[in-house]
C-alpha cells in the first residue's frame, strides 16, 4: 500500500505530530510519498524536521511552466475528467474568501499532484487540515487522481466551513479524520447523516518512548511554561493579564513562553508595559529535546487559548508527568480532567486563570506529583502514535481503491 501525504507547507515546527504520523506508518510498513506545495516558512530547529524536508517534493518549487504544463496535460488527455474538475474548482472558488484564480491555481496543483501520484503508483492520498491541501487533494481526484482522506484539527476549518466547502470535500473523500470527538461532531454538522459513518477519530499521537518515566516536580518558585504559535486564537496576551494579576500574591512566579508567530512584537510589548520582563522569558521554537527539558524544569503546563482543535503541547505536556492548567474549550476535555490531571477554566476568563493558579500554588509537591502522575498515564494511554497510526492504517486498508 503506498499513501500520499498532500500538504500546504511541511515540515513545520507547530506540524511534528504530522511527522510522527507518518514516521509511525512507516513502522507499520507503509509507504508514505511526502508531497508538500511549499518549503517551511520559518526557521526548523528539530534535527527530525531537516530529515523530513529532504524527503519531501515541494509542487511550487517545480515552477509555473511545469503547473501549465500539467494543467494542459490533463486539459488534453483527459477532457472530461478536467471540465468536471474545473466547473468544482469554479464552484469552491466562488463560494470561498480566496476567490477564484486562487482555486484555478490549485486545479494546475492538483494536475501535477495526479501525475506524481500516477507515476508514483500511489493507491490513496491523505490531506491535513481542511483547506487548501485537501482543496488540492479533492481537485486531483476529480482530476482522476487516486481517493482521497483528510484529518480536520480545527478550528479554522470550523471557523468558515461554508468558504472552505468542508461539506463537500467529505462527502467526495473515502473517509474523514477528526482529531477529537468534539472535531468529530463539527464535521458531522456539514454533511448528511448518511456520510456520518465515514467520519472516524484519530488522536494525534506522541511518542511514548521519549517519556520514559515519572520526573521529580522541582522545588522552589512557580515555574510555568505555554507553547505554541502567537496568534490572537492561542490567548497569550490573555496569560500575559494573567501574570499582571498574579504579581502581587505571586511575585516569584516566572512564565517561560515557547514558539513564535506574527504576534511576538505585540506580545513583547505588552510584556515590557506591564513590567513583567523577569518574570515571562521567550525562547522562541525549541526541538521536541529542549521542550521536555523546559517542560521537566516547569510545575504545570499553562494552555490559555480561545480554539483550538486538541493542542498537542497538551498531550505532551501530560505525558512528561506535567499537569495542565487549561481552557474548556473544543477537544481540551477530553483529554485533561479537572481536579484529576489538571484545571479548566473558561476561555479569555483571566480572573478564572489567575485563581487556578494560585489554587495549583498552594498544593503540595507530593499533590502535583499525583496529578502529575494520572495526567502522564491518560496521555499515553490515548495518544500513543502507534496505535493511533494503526487506526489510521485499518482505514486506508478499508478504503475503496
Amino acid at each position: 500500500m503506498k499513501i500520499a501525504y498532500v500538504l500546504n507547507t511541511y515540515p513545520q515546527p507547530s506540524h511534528s505530530f504530522i511527522r510522527r504520523e507518518i514516521r509511525a506508518l512507516e513502522r507499520q510498513g507503509v509507504d508514505v510519498v511526502r508531497i508538500a506545495m511549499r518549503r517551511p516558512d520559518v526557521p526548523l530547529v528539530d534535527p527530525a524536521d531537516h530529515e523530513e524536508e529532504q524527503y519531501t517534493d515541494y509542487v511550487l518549487e517545480k515552477g509555473a511552466l511545469t503547473m501549465l504544463w500539467a494543467f494542459c496535460t490533463m486539459m488534453l488527455v483527459r477532457p472530461a475528467r478536467f471540465l468536471g474538475a474545473l466547473c468544482l474548482a469554479r464552484r469552491i472558488g466562488i463560494a470561498s474568501e480566496s476567490g477564484l484564480l486562487r482555486h484555478l491555481i490549485y486545479l494546475a496543483e492538483a494536475a501535477h499532484v495526479a501525475g506524481r501520484c500516477s507515476r508514483a503508483g500511489v493507491d490513496h492520498v491523505h490531506a491535513h487540515f481542511g483547506t487548501n491541501a485537501t482543496t488540492v487533494a479533492m481537485l486531483a481526484n476529480a482530476l482522476g487522481g487516486p481517493g482521497y482522506s483528510f484529518t480536520v484539527h480545527g478550528p479554522e476549518e470550523f471557523d468558515a466551513p461554508v468558504a472552505l466547502s468542508l461539506g463537500e470535500k467529505i462527502h467526495r473523500s473515502r473517509f474523514v479524520v477528526g482529531i477529537s470527538q468534539f472535531g468529530k461532531s463539527q464535521l458531522c454538522r456539514w454533511v448528511s447523516h448518511d456520510q456520518w459513518p465515514k467520519i472516524n477519530v484519530v488522536h494525534c499521537g506522541i511518542e511514548p518512548g521519549l517519556f520514559p518515566q515519572i520526573t521529580e516536580i522541582p522545588d522552589g518558585p512557580m515555574r510555568l511554561v505555554s507553547i505554541g504559535r502567537f496568534v490572537e486564537q492561542k490567548g497569550q496576551m490573555a496569560l500575559i493579564a494573567t501574570l499582571a494579576l498574579l504579581k502581587a500574591s505571586l511575585p516569584d512566579i516566572h512564565l517561560t513562553l515557547i514558539g513564535d508567530g506574527p504576534m511576538r512584537q505585540t506580545i513583547e510589548d505588552e510584556i515590557t508595559r506591564q513590567n513583567l520582563s523577569t518574570q515571562i522569558t521567550l525562547t522562541g521554537w525549541l526541538d521536541e529535546a529542549a521542550v521536555r527539558s523546559e517542560l521537566v524544569k516547569a510545575h504545570a503546563l499553562v494552555m490559555p487559548s480561545f480554539a483550538e482543535g486538541l493542542p498537542m503541547v497538551v498531550m505532551e505536556a501530560m505525558a512528561a508527568s506535567r499537569p495542565v492548567i487549561a481552557t474548556y474549550i473544543a477537544g481540551v476535555p477530553e483529554l485533561v480532567q479537572h481536579g484529576k490531571t489538571g484545571w479548566l477554566v473558561p476561555a479569555g476568563d483571566t480572573s478564572a486563570l489567575a485563581d487556578a493558579i494560585i489554587e495549583f500554588s498552594g498544593i503540595t509537591n507530593k499533590r502535583r506529583a499525583e496529578i502529575g502522575e494520572a495526567a502522564m498515564s491518560r496521555a499515553l494511554q490515548r495518544h500513543d502514535v502507534d496505535q493511533e497510526a494503526a487506526k489510521l492504517k485499518a482505514l486506508f486498508e478499508g478504503a475503496q481503491f
